[in-house]
Formats: structure tokens, C-alpha cells, sequence
């Protein structure tokens, strides 16, 4: 079975180039080839020799694989199925806006964390993606070459794949990869705090850490994983680290009618934000089938947001996109739309 070439760090491609019998400069032609030159086969390769090329053809391939299926939604947004792990497919989500082109990529096939509210939850855990798969979403979509920003707010739980993650990270923004600034990518997690550390410790790109409520034991209502990672111990952690600056922290905080969209609950939030240098994105909920809750409506998350800004946290209501075609925060299943 022939391995695919990207997704390979600099050093795996140096190992790859040593096999091929070239010399170590070759990773770097074969990184421009693959990150920069994004070719789909190996015969593009035209300054590596026709020998190497051979012999990498029959033991590799570039790994590219096209989208098996899109569905786009009326404001644009472009949900696109990939092949996952497990026998289970991903997804990714494309969401233009003005100026910007961002896509939401998955890094696992399903999810461990079970929360209540999540399609992706709701399936359990079918495997993990590697670097090859995370990076192909990133190449292989027809708007590949526009994107300004990458977002791993997609199926699966990040921190939960954390080797292949920091890999596609290297890989978006080493200089002898795509060289992105670490600015332009944002890893959302529940919390998982002992691969947490290891991503504000090793990359620099910004942290969205999933709230959803304040109070310990409704979050844990919501998300089990309030048992094991605690949010005051999340929290505790980030304040050890720079957000003032380059880096930037979020809250993702979805809303839930009747359930922590009162006052009582953005006061207790302000308070356990307080000193950290954070801003809170309010999410609309996006239902979901056999969940008990509805959204809050736009009058209530609108209060809710100018009582946290009057308390000194910057908070926005974040615009949904692609609800349509079921692409919106929480309805991916990696099901054909």
C-alpha cells in the first residue's frame, strides 16, 4: 500500500528523500512541491530526478483526495464531505465573509466528549484523523488557494489528536510549508488540560476554550468532561499564559433558552473571566434532534452580551452560517446532505 506524501513534516520528508536515495536538500524541493506548488502527483516533481520519481511512485502518493460530496447553503457557506477514519466520513465547513475565507476542519472522525447538544458528540468516537487528513481538507477544496484563516472548530475534539494536530500545525505555518502566521489559525477545545499545555507551549495560534456555562454542575449537564477538566482549572492554567498581545483566548458560550441565558448567569461569567485577557463569542444554538433546549432569542442574548461588555468583557453575538445544510456550530455528522 503506498503511503501519501503530505501531511510529512520536514524531517519525515527527509527521511523519505534518504529512502529515495537523494540528498537531504530534496525534502525542501519536495515541501515546495506538495505545500507551495500543491501538486497532485509525483510526476509534477520536475527537479527531482526521473529515478527518484519512479521510486517514489511506487511507494508514495502526493495523497491528495478530492471533497466525495458538497452541499452549499443560501449565504454562501460551502459544507464539503471528506473520507475520515473508522468508516466514517468528516466534514469541513467554508464560510466566506467580506475579506475573509476561513474554514472549519475536522480533526477526528466523531468525538469522546459526548456533549449533550452536539451531532458530532452524539456519535461517539470512530478514530482519529492524521496530519495527511487535516491538511488534505486544507488543499483540496476548490477555495484552497483564498482562505485566510483555518479553524479547527470542525467534528472531533482537537486536543483529543494532539500529535497530528501540532503536525498540521507545523505544517500551516513552518516556512518550509504553506508559511501562515500562527495568527491566522484558531484551535477550539473543551478543555482537555493535559495536551492543553503542550498547544500553548509549542504553536502560537489562538485558543477558544468551550464555557457554555459558569456554574460547574449545569456545565457538567452539558459536557461530562466538566468532571475531568474542570473549567476554574482550565481557566487557572490560561492565566499563566500571554493573550494581551499576538495570541488571542476566546469563549465559546452557545445559548440556551431558559437554560443560562439570564443575567445571573453573564454575572457570574464576568466574574470568572475577570483579569484574563479573553473576549466571549454568544452562539446561537442550532437544534438538533432529542435535545430538550431551544436558542435563546435575539433580544435575550442581546442583553446578555451588553451586560458582560458592561462588566468590563468584550463580547459579541457571532452571525450563524450555513444552518441550511445542517453546516452550523454543532450539526456536523459526516453524513451525505
Amino acid at each position: 500500500m503506498k503511503l501519501p506524501l503530505i501531511g510529512n513534516t520536514l524531517q519525515q520528508l527527509r527521511d523519505i528523500a534518504a529512502e529515495a536515495g537523494l540528498r537531504p536538500f530534496a525534502a525542501k524541493q519536495i515541501a515546495r512541491w506538495l505545500y507551495t506548488a500543491r501538486v497532485t502527483s509525483i510526476d509534477e516533481m520536475t527537479d527531482i530526478s526521473k529515478t527518484a520519481r519512479a521510486w517514489l511512485n511506487d511507494h508514495y502518493t502526493v495523497g491528495r483526495e478530492k471533497p466525495k460530496a458538497e452541499a452549499r447553503s443560501t449565504d454562501g457557506t460551502v459544507k464539503y464531505l471528506f473520507t475520515g477514519a473508522g468508516g466514517r466520513d468528516i466534514e469541513s465547513v467554508y464560510i466566506p465573509d467580506r475579506d475573509r475565507a476561513t474554514l472549519c476542519v475536522s480533526s477526528q472522525a466523531g468525538c469522546r466528549m459526548n456533549c449533550s447538544f452536539c451531532m458530532t458528540g452524539r456519535q461517539g468516537f470512530h478514530g482519529n484523523l492524521t496530519a495527511t487528513a487535516i491538511i488534505n481538507q486544507i488543499l483540496s477544496i476548490p477555495e484552497s488557494e483564498s482562505l485566510t484563516n483555518v479553524v479547527f472548530m470542525g467534528m472531533g475534539e482537537p486536543l483529543d489528536n494532539i500529535d497530528e494536530v501540532l503536525r498540521a500545525i507545523d505544517i500551516l505555518t513552518a516556512p518550509w510549508g504553506l508559511a501562515w502566521s500562527p495568527k491566522r489559525i484558531t484551535v477550539s477545545s473543551i478543555g482537555k488540560l493535559d495536551t492543553l499545555r503542550r498547544l500553548l507551549d509549542e504553536t502560537r495560534v489562538h485558543v477558544a476554550i468551550s464555557v457554555h456555562s459558569p456554574f460547574a454542575d449545569e456545565r457538567a449537564s452539558l459536557m461530562p468532561v466538566q468532571r475531568a477538566f474542570p473549567l476554574v482549572r482550565v481557566l487557572d492554567l490560561l492565566r499563566g499564559y500571554d493573550f494581551a498581545h499576538q495570541r488571542r483566548l476566546s469563549a465559546e458560550y452557545i445559548m440556551w433558552g431558559g437554560v443560562n441565558d439570564d443575567l445571573r448567569h453573564a454575572d457570574a461569567l464576568a466574574r470568572l473571566l475577570h483579569g484574563l485577557d479573553c473576549r466571549v463569542n454568544l452562539i446561537r444554538f442550532h437544534a438538533i434532534p432529542d435535545f430538550p433546549h431551544g436558542t435563546s432569542p435575539t433580544p435575550v442574548m442581546e442583553a446578555f452580551r451588553d451586560r458582560l461588555n458592561e462588566r468590563g468583557i468584550t463580547a459579541t453575538i457571532r452571525t450563524s452560517r450555513g444552518e441550511d445544510i445542517a453546516a452550523a456550530c454543532g450539526m456536523l455528522s459526516g453524513e451525505k446532505s
